[in-house]
């Protein structure tokens, strides 16, 4: 019979140098409470171990040993299988949403308590392939369409090695200087009429990068995504709406619409960036859904 153990997917961008010695820890605490830890740096090696049927029952959970896009993947590649975050990335959202830290005798103490909680998950896609099949990437935390989708982008188009705060700075400056702030066709499940806007942020969880508040009122579990659409266009109205957000101002703008819905689809004339959970993923049109409870995370 096969052990229980713990798969830890880690992201070797972040689980490196000084960081390593977080994964020992949680490594040595896990095989305290019985539970005998594998430790993968190569994607392709864990799905082909949990190929193996005796493996796969064994399996405690997957812990994702690095950002909240280490998660997201695993999510993706993983479905039904409980993850838990641990927090080695840039933001690390989820897991201060969750309140996991970066200490590896908590992580193993709530992995060996096994308390789980279900979360919903978003999709996102652009509609069917050539081949007609409408494939979906999920996305946990947030998505949008426009200026912040232009900065991942352009982030992850020079991206070098770790991401860190200050890899945003020039990114931002060339998307305000450069980009053009197409117009956004915004239709949605239970909404009378399309919405125009610059700017749509699509929420699952109320997080958002550099503790943004953009949409505090999301909930991971209303089986609903929050969308909040920004009207007004170019870069003055984009300033002073980056201004109102750090300040909740623009909770209560009649120019800053928000509403709750299971399906949302943006389009545009001219093609506008979409990125999801702060990877790119393409163009407009994008159609995002809420998928309730696909997603069972171990908590505190």
């Amino acid at each position: 019979m096969i052990r229980p153990w713990v798969a830890i997917q880690r992201n070797p961008r972040s689980g490196s140098g000084k960081r390593r010695r977080f994964l020992f820890d949680l490594a040595s605490e896990l095989k305290r409470h019985d539970l005998r830890p594998h430790i993968f740096s190569r994607r392709e090696i864990l799905a082909e171990r949990l190929k193996d049927p005796g493996r796969r029952a064994a399996l405690v959970g997957i812990v994702a040993a690095g950002g909240d896009g280490t998660l997201a993947d695993i999510a993706n590649r993983f479905p039904g299988v409980p993850a838990c975050p641990f927090p080695l990335g840039t933001e690390n959202l989820l897991a201060k949403y969750l309140g996991i830290p970066l200490d590896g005798e908590a992580a193993a103490r709530i992995l060996a308590a096994g308390k789980l909680r279900k979360f919903d998950v978003g999709s996102a896609g652009h509609g069917p392939d050539d081949n007609g099949s409408d494939n979906q990437t999920w996305f946990l935390i947030m998505g949008s369409v426009g200026f912040d989708a232009e900065v991942i982008r352009r982030l992850h188009q020079s991206r070098r090695g770790n991401i860190s705060h200050l890899s945003y700075v020039s990114p931002i400056l060339r998307s305000t200087i450069q980009y053009t702030f197409p117009r956004l066709k915004v239709t949605a499940e239970g909404q009378p009429e399309p919405i125009e806007g610059s700017l749509v942020v699509v929420s699952n969880f109320p997080a958002y990068a550099f503790k943004l508040p953009v949409n505090p009122d999301a909930e991971p579990d209303d089986g609903l995504l929050t969308v909040r659409v920004f009207e007004k266009s170019g870069r003055w109205n984009f300033a002073k709406y980056s201004a109102m957000v750090t300040r909740r101002l623009h909770l209560d703008r009649p120019d800053v619409r928000v509403f709750k819905t299971s399906s949302v689809t943006i389009e545009s004339d001219c093609a506008a960036p979409v990125q999801i959970d702060g990877d790119p993923l393409g163009t407009t049109p994008v159609t995002f859904r809420c998928l309730p409870d696909e997603l069972e995370l171990f908590v505190p």
